[in-house]
């Protein structure tokens, strides 16, 4: 059985935790592979809105999840998590698995987070301070701690030498900062991790795909930030890729079935970092105003933009995308008419690639195209859907060569249209 794979497309926030809500009844497995505590799915159903930060957005329904070894783990953040799901009865122990290789974010990882933003002025990236970066620059350094070690019996010993260098380092910064409380909570939350099963995921994953167990890796952030590909240095930690998936559960690259993209019928981008199609305007407030555009990790209010297909198609072509999910579409509703920016203009010449350089100026190159002004958020038939909007679909499976298969016209779980 093959693993199907769901990618946000864009800059993150494109709705990938309603697309997992809606795609788990298919699956056994779900399983996230990459990124932290600064990934936000949004969940929305029976009038209640659900953000999970760490845990697999598939821990609503009866599947397995697991988060894999690319995963980055607040312990603190995902005890929080954990509360909450138990509020609302949901008993995680059951049906949640950790991998031992995921690595672990500890309090002085969120201290340095913010001791290096704050360092880079009116450089900064804007990082959510969730401490992921530095925890991946302990990965790769060779220094990171484990999940698998809070089962050792010299854990403590390696959290303090691990300690012991992030302090040396935050000599460097003139950052104040008190980690009493921070540790403490942060050694309560390892003992919540223990009541989980711990497993060597790469083999686990690999079992179940033997068994043919139907699975659905869920992606964090979006391609365009990409460690590799994105918009660098404006970009996350891990690689959102579909080479993220392969490394972040331990999986050949031929065990990829389906590659499920998920796009917002517009642009959105939280933080610095360039944003060609971006809107300055009074169509970019209502973009932003209908659409709710605030971080759902972070509050932050999100710039907004008109759907960028050179960056579309950009990353369809890395990801070998073969089925769209596009959300927010009745956040267009009210436009008379609706720009598609279907070119790059740069230093006078056009180009539908995406520069090496995407820091340099970017002219946007646009198509326009009539606005269906119905309300579509009430329509839950495909032959229900108005020509225009018909048009704007058909326009953009035609630039990406890809066909949109899932529609969704609100936050609610219902308030989708199949497609195909």
């Amino acid at each position: 059985m093959k693993i199907d794979v769901l990618l946000g497309l864009q800059w993150g926030d494109e709705g990938k935790g309603k697309g997992v809500d809606l795609l788990t009844p298919r699956y056994d497995v779900i399983t996230r592979f990459q990124g932290g505590p600064n990934a936000g799915h949004s969940l929305e159903f029976h009038g209640k809105k659900h953000i999970l930060h760490l845990i697999p957005s598939g821990i609503f329904h009866d599947s397995i999840n697991l988060i894999g070894n690319g995963v980055v783990i607040d312990p603190v953040k995902f005890e929080e998590e954990i509360d909450n799901l138990k509020k609302l009865g949901i008993e995680p122990e059951s049906k949640l698995l950790i991998s031992r290789k995921a690595h672990l974010i500890l309090p002085t990882h969120r201290i340095l987070d913010a001791a290096i933003e704050a360092a880079k002025g009116k450089e900064k990236i804007g990082s959510t301070l969730r401490g992921i970066g530095p925890t991946y620059r302990d990965k790769i350094g060779r220094d990171g701690l484990r999940v698998g070690d809070i089962e050792t019996a010299d854990f403590k010993q390696k959290y303090e030498r691990l300690k012991a260098k992030h302090e040396l380092l935050l000599g460097q910064y003139d950052f104040e900062y008190d980690l009493k409380e921070d540790e403490k909570a942060w050694f309560e939350a390892i003992e919540t991790m223990k009541n989980f099963e711990l497993v060597n995921s790469e083999y686990r994953i690999n079992q179940y795909i033997e068994q043919d167990k139907k699975i659905l890796a869920e992606g964090a952030q979006g391609t365009l930030l990409d460690v590799d590909f994105g918009s660098y240095p404006f970009v996350t930690s891990s690689n959102t890729t579909i080479g993220g998936a392969c490394t972040g559960m331990g999986i050949a690259p031929q065990t990829i079935g389906n590659v499920i993209g998920i796009v917002k019928a517009y642009c959105t981008r939280v933080g610095s970092g360039p944003f060609p199609s971006e809107l300055h305007d009074n169509d970019g407030q209502q973009l932003r105003d209908k659409g709710a555009e605030y971080g759902s990790t972070t509050g932050r209010p999100r710039r907004c933009g008109w759907l960028d297909l050179v960056a579309l198609k950009y990353v369809v072509m890395l990801n070998g995308v073969t089925e769209i999910i596009l959300t927010k579409a009745d956040v267009l509703d009210e436009f008379e008419t609706i720009q598609i920016c279907t070119a790059y203009k740069i230093n006078g010449k056009e180009t539908t690639e995406l520069p090496f350089d995407i820091n340099t100026p970017i002219e946007p190159v646009y198509t326009e195209l009539k606005g269906w002004n119905t309300q579509i958020k009430e329509m839950r038939k495909p032959e229900e859907l108005p020509g225009a909007f018909n048009d704007y679909l058909k326009f953009i499976e035609d630039y990406i060569n890809v066909p949109v298969s899932i529609v969704s016209v609100g936050p609610d779980r219902d308030a989708t249209i199949y497609m195909k």
